[in-house]
């Protein structure tokens, strides 16, 4: 760090007062480039600042946006990484575990009664009426427990379990498990701001929670901002969004990205580290239980279509 930096920081960017032991200088939030002593010298301040603070906010976002997030934790049963994509995981409202379809699937398919039918973390059987299953997320919700939050949320907002449709309700409390750093709240908040549901249709304030869910991991959000992106002709951005995304295990970020390199929007050499990334991705979540559970879920589709 430069002297002229180290001068910023460790002086008060208004009034010049120096770090002593009677003065808690504080970081300006959105920037972090300069110290105030006080919010009357950073308002004073602010008209001369405004510019560089803004330039530079925008700068730390743009990293945090492009950052590629930590995978998700492992399946709590068969310490495998749980899959990304949430057909791959199922979350269970008795223990506020997420746990992989290809485990309780194992645990179904051993089952010779309904009552050995558990839950393959907390051994608690399945709920059998609606009531007991708003009762269960309720309770996980006494826990701050944010995914118990966002998915009565869902329920609000689906009219399920025998809840009134609520959007207001919903929104509420999307918002309070976004708050805990949710990152299916936020992309079911900025749903309802694409949509129009329960508040007026603002482009400008989806794209701000798509962003924070993409951030937080939720790679279909990742997905709608490089959509988004090649709508506008930024085929850079949309690149950067999609190759993050495809290490998350998002086929159709791999098909656009093909598209991009079809048309010289990207390189060979993206192509070929995207397919790389994809299949790192299969590698790390597969196992003989996943396989036998996926394999079980398309024979039920196929028989259901007769």
């Amino acid at each position: 760090m430069s002297n002229k930096s180290e001068n910023k920081l460790s002086t008060c960017a208004n009034c010049g007062k120096g770090e002593e032991a009677s003065i808690n200088l504080k970081s300006c939030a959105a920037c972090m480039l300069v110290k105030y002593c006080s919010r009357d010298c950073q308002s004073a301040h602010r008209p001369q600042h405004k510019r560089e603070c803004k330039e530079r906010a925008k700068e730390i976002h743009e990293e945090k946006l492009f950052e590629q997030p930590p995978p998700l934790e492992d399946c709590p049963i068969c310490m495998i990484r749980l899959p990304t994509l949430d057909t791959g995981r199922t979350y269970m409202n008795c223990c506020g575990k997420v746990i992989c379809t290809g485990c309780i699937h194992a645990v179904k398919s051993r089952a010779r009664r309904e009552e050995d039918d558990v839950c393959p973390f907390c051994r608690t059987p399945p709920p059998r009426s609606d009531e007991e299953i708003i009762k269960r997320i309720e309770k996980r919700m006494e826990l701050n427990d944010a995914q118990a939050i966002s998915c009565l949320g869902d329920y609000y907002a689906t009219r399920q379990y025998g809840l009134p449709q609520s959007y207001t309700k919903a929104l509420e409390l999307w918002h309070r498990s976004a708050e805990l750093g949710h990152a299916e709240a936020f992309f079911d908040i900025a749903h309802a701001y694409t949509n129009g549901n329960g508040v007026e249709r603002d482009e400008k304030k989806a794209k701000h929670f798509y962003e924070q869910a993409a951030m937080g991991r939720h790679v279909v959000a990742r997905f709608y901002l490089g959509a988004a992106e090649m709508q506008k002709g930024k085929m850079g951005r949309a690149l950067k969004h999609y190759m993050i995304a495809v290490k998350d295990g998002m086929d159709q970020c791999l098909e656009n990205i093909k598209k991009l390199y079809r048309v010289g929007c990207a390189t060979k050499d993206d192509y070929t580290e995207a397919l790389r990334s994809y299949q790192a991705y299969l590698d790390e979540i597969k196992s003989d239980q996943r396989d036998k559970a996926a394999a079980y879920s398309d024979e039920k589709i196929y028989y259901s279509a007769f």
